[in-house]
């Protein structure tokens, strides 16, 4: 896919530097001629796909109704007011994974998905707020965005839909084609379709520290490694048998103080956390997969590319992809970081491979994590 000059004037280094995470930025054709990547036809087949996770908005008469995926079925095109949103179609769609690959100015640890929604005239969700950042690019057709600074978080009770019940905005914005709009977290915004339009949404992941607190507490579960067994050595007789003895308190939190873990644990942790798919992300495995030999020959002939749906990191000496960490060699190292970061090997680098690279490259052949370029 042709590239884009995407922030305008600036650089990726100055839109991180003052805007990223701190204020909005319009950029009046961020993408100039850009055109919808898929029709509508072909986006409904997706939202009504029981792994693509989809919603139907429609408002009729001030009421709002929302319906969760699969969608078997839309309101006619000439009715007003209902918007389709699908998510994660970069996972599905070629030109939708280009899109989103052009955001790569951001981590892939943060990058998310590209969700399109589609709405007819006077469409949308209503005000809401984000938690996370978003690139919101006008497809198709017009979209009018009202935004400002939350004030009041408070929201209209009773409704299906997340909406801002005291919602203040302090600039109003049309976005034709190719114009895109920057967000960051907790911003307020509408946004309402003038006519039929499509908009894609880039959004980024923002975990809270609670959930990765959780997640890392069970994750160490599986490390903690404290011998033997609590025992009464040296007890006294029980004055009073309902209370929790002084000396069995003391036994235990000083065996839990044993407990630790270091930056090499929360690097395996995030590693693997943020690289873990969706649950509702399956892979394709080939029909008849090719003997090692064969892939191996055929790889250094085609090279190789990861599939859309694999997330693959690294830090260190360690690599993650789709939830499992590998620890490298240095021999290793700049073959699988490549891979990475170019989401591909020519077959020309598959040269250098070493052998363990290149049984763990034919095991995610077979999984369906990659495949022949």
């Amino acid at each position: 896919m042709k590239k884009f000059p995407l922030l305008g004037e600036l650089t990726p280094a100055q839109f991180l530097r003052d805007y990223w995470h701190k204020k909005p930025l319009l950029i009046r054709q961020a993408m100039p001629g850009f055109k919808p990547v898929m029709g509508v036809a072909e986006l409904a087949e997706l939202a009504a796909r029981d792994d693509v996770e989809s919603r139907l908005v429609t408002r009729a008469k001030g009421a709002w109704s929302l319906s969760h995926g699969p969608l078997a079925s839309l309101p006619p095109p000439d009715e007003k007011q209902w918007t389709m949103l699908v998510q994660g179609v970069n996972l599905h769609h070629a030109g939708a994974d280009a899109v989103l690959r052009q955001f790569r100015f951001v981590s892939d640890a943060r990058l998310d998905d590209l969700m399109i929604s589609f709405a007819t005239d006077g469409g949308g969700v209503g005000p809401h707020t984000d938690s996370y950042d978003v690139f919101l690019l006008q497809a198709q057709g017009r979209r009018r965005w009202r935004i400002g600074p939350l004030k009041d978080p408070g929201l209209v009770e009773g409704l299906p839909l997340k909406i801002l019940s005291n919602f203040e905005p302090d600039e109003d914005i049309v976005l034709e084609p190719g114009d895109m709009l920057y967000l960051p977290p907790h911003y307020a915004h509408d946004g309402v379709a003038v006519g039929d339009c499509q908009t894609y949404s880039i959004g980024f992941r923002c975990p809270s520290y609670q959930e990765l607190g959780e997640a890392f507490l069970q994750f160490m579960g599986d490390s903690i490694d404290l011998p033997g067994r609590y025992g009464d050595t040296e007890a006294a007789p029980a004055k009073h048998p309902a209370e929790i003895p002084r000396h069995m308190l003391a036994a235990v939190t000083e065996e839990m103080n044993k407990v630790r873990f270091t930056d090499d644990d929360v690097t395996i942790f995030l590693g693997q956390y943020m690289s873990e798919p969706k649950p509702n992300v399956f892979f394709d495995c080939p029909a008849k997969p090719l003997t090692p030999a064969r892939f191996a020959a055929s790889a250094a002939k085609r090279g190789l590319r990861l599939s859309r749906k694999s997330i693959m990191l690294y830090r260190g000496k360690h690599v993650f992809i789709n939830g499992e960490s590998f620890a490298i060699g240095r021999a290793d190292k700049a073959s699988l970081e490549a891979l990475a970061n170019e989401r591909g090997l020519d077959g020309a680098a598959l040269a250098f491979a070493s052998e363990d690279v290149m049984d763990a490259l034919y095991t995610w052949y077979q999984d369906g994590w990659l495949e022949l370029a």
